[in-house]
């Protein structure tokens, strides 16, 4: 989804790394507590440098819901992931985006018209009791205020068997979305075969699938992936291990299942972090994941040799937006009193996708999950 940004003056756009970094100290300086600047694992270094935290999405969210102080938090990520501050962070705050073009290929594959026609269609089929709408964090706000009023529930990657094992004391189908990689991965590692799912085209009618295709899966996975993680291919870790006999290959579940099912370890960004940290000194590790990051950890972990999995690389193009000139140009138009691009939700959106976020929470911590279906308060 293209969504406009204005375009920047040319002091910004021609200003050399030190006088934007001269820029970003001084505003920052003059705002003090009351900016909060988020940045996402994937963001490049001279973004990342200005971070008073760091970490996946949704963790950013919950630190900025914990600094009420700061009246502006500056996301330095992709647009789903502002929208998910908004949500969980104080009437008083305002968020920003420095890029508005800072989107998600992988949340714009779905969106409400289609997820809600999608609905529509299996309820003419099945039982939609029966049916429990999963989200991805990768996703709107609309698609989580939509899991939110119809009984599901947000996960991560992090969490996601925790939810989809949740999901099937609901019912005993379940609609995945927008990412049908994590969904198949989470789903075979809880035991369930290829046949127990189909893939949901919405661009299809009736998602290119047969009524009994409808009726028979257990899981219905949208068609939708990350355009970084989908690069990762069974060739690369062969190339890989041809190489280095004794290295070991760390992949994200947004991957397919076809390098998955080979690499040594499966888990999301924080899991990658933890395992690159807990390899043996001087291991040499391939990750199938964003070069930024992957980057970082070879920067930071300088006693082992840690590569991306694929040799010509992919940054994530929509959070690359996301630079020096608009860190700079955003931290000073607030410190005059402006507060471009920012990010809100509305309030009936804000209150269903609560509702998604808060089932998500008590699934992970053991606490009660609230009945499917419930009345909005």
């Amino acid at each position: 989804m293209l969504r406009l940004q204005t375009p920047l003056a040319d002091r910004y756009r021609d200003a050399s790394p030190d006088e934007l970094d001269e820029m970003i100290a001084t505003a920052k300086a003059s705002l003090g507590e009351r900016v909060f600047i988020l940045g996402h694992h994937y963001q490049r270094d001279e973004v990342m440098k200005w971070a008073d935290a760091r970490g996946d999405s949704y963790r950013l969210s919950v630190l900025a819901q914990e600094r009420p102080a700061a009246d502006y938090i500056v996301f330095c990520g992709v647009h789903f992931m502002a929208e998910s501050a908004d949500i969980l962070t104080g009437d008083h705050q305002q968020v920003v985006l420095p890029d508005l073009n800072a989107g998600c290929s992988m949340a714009d594959m779905a969106d409400l018209d289609e997820v809600s026609e999608a609905w529509e269609a299996i309820s003419e089929l099945v039982d939609i009791d029966r049916v429990v709408p999963i989200t991805y964090m990768n996703s709107s706000a609309a698609l989580k205020a939509f899991v939110g009023e119809h009984g599901g529930a947000v996960c991560t990657s992090t969490n996601a068997r925790s939810v989809l094992e949740w999901a099937f004391t609901q019912g005993d189908k379940v609609l995945f979305f927008p990412d049908q990689h994590l969904g198949r991965n989470t789903g075979i590692s809880m035991g369930y075969t290829h046949a127990d799912m189909r893939v949901w085209n919405p661009r299809q009618e009736l998602g290119g699938l047969e009524e009994d295709d409808v009726r028979d899966a257990t899981f219905l996975l949208w068609k939708g992936h990350c355009s970084v993680h989908q690069r990762f291919t069974p060739n690369h870790v062969a190339a890989f291990r041809s190489e280095h006999p004794d290295g070991i290959v760390i992949a994200h579940p947004e991957c397919s299942h076809d390098v998955c099912s080979i690499a040594d370890q499966v888990g999301s960004t924080d899991f990658i972090i933890k395992a690159v940290a807990a390899a043996p000194v001087g291991s040499t590790i391939a990750i199938g994941t964003e070069i930024h990051l992957v980057n970082r950890l070879a920067a930071e972990t300088p006693d082992k040799t840690v590569v991306s999995l694929d040799p010509l690389v992919c940054p994530c193009s929509t959070m690359f937006r996301i630079d020096g000139p608009h860190l700079a140009w955003v931290l000073e138009s607030l410190v005059a009193g402006e507060v471009p691009n920012q990010i809100v939700v509305d309030p009936e959106t804000t209150q269903w996708a609560k509702v998604a976020l808060q089932r998500m929470l008590d699934i992970t911590q053991g606490n009660p999950v609230e009945a499917k279906r419930p009345t909005a308060v």
